[in-house]
């Protein structure tokens, strides 16, 4: 009886030792290291993905941004060739002509021919030029035109002496274009006012001499001869 009872507590002992020996501790199998190193690799990757998508989403909501800030200017910018106070499709104001320079108009005088027998009647050409670079506007209506014959010192015609109606006539020229005005001529004397007057210019080979005026602008002589 005393040997069973003592035989028991020596294996409990023996048992408790084998199990809290440092010798007898069991280390971790091969799988396992295996699983452990899957695991790891497996959250560093999904930290990663979350990282730079992160980065991802941040870079598309900016260029989103900007994207709408470019379609905004885009609606409110002026369309092409429309001025900022002008509405899209309205026609431009066009820019008025201006008057010509008088330094730069020239005025002639000539005749359709230089001698006239004695039943044909000269015809006067007053001719207007723009000597500018530019169009430009001239009046070139009676109220500024003047046909004058004279011979000497007599005067013999003028045009504005028995004017009935004095018109303005505004006209565009072009650089370096003409207008011209023809008057034919009744071989008559006039005065100024209208006055009436019965003598006739004289003829036999006389010379005359037509200058042509707008406004006070006069032409050179031209001479031509009366048979």
């Amino acid at each position: 009886m005393g040997r069973q009872g003592n035989s028991s507590p020596r294996k409990t002992a023996s048992a408790s030792g084998s199990r809290g020996g440092s010798g007898a501790t069991r280390q971790p199998s091969a799988a396992v290291y295996r699983r452990r190193r899957l695991f790891v690799g497996t959250a560093l990757l999904m930290a990663v993905a979350l990282t730079f998508g992160g980065f991802a989403v941040a870079g598309a909501f900016s260029g989103t941004e900007q994207a709408s800030s470019t379609d905004g200017a885009t609606e409110t910018a002026p369309a092409s060739g429309a001025s900022p106070s002008e509405p899209a499709g309205s026609e431009p104001t066009p820019t008025p002509t201006p008057s010509c320079n008088q330094n730069l108009v020239t005025v002639s005088a000539s005749t359709d021919k230089a001698a006239y027998g004695p039943e044909e009647n000269p015809l006067l050409t007053l001719k207007v030029t723009n000597g500018g670079t530019m169009p430009c506007e001239v009046n070139i209506g009676t109220s500024q035109m003047e046909f004058l014959v004279t011979s000497g010192a007599d005067r013999i015609f003028s045009s504005k002496d028995c004017q009935a109606e004095s018109e303005d006539l505004v006209k565009t020229i072009a650089a370096g274009a003409s207008e011209t005005a023809n008057f034919p001529w009744a071989r008559n004397r006039t005065l100024e006012g209208c006055s009436p007057i019965e003598a006739k210019p004289g003829a036999g080979g006389a010379y005359y001499i037509f200058t042509a005026k707008l406004g006070s602008r006069a032409s050179p002589k031209a001479v031509f001869q009366l048979s």
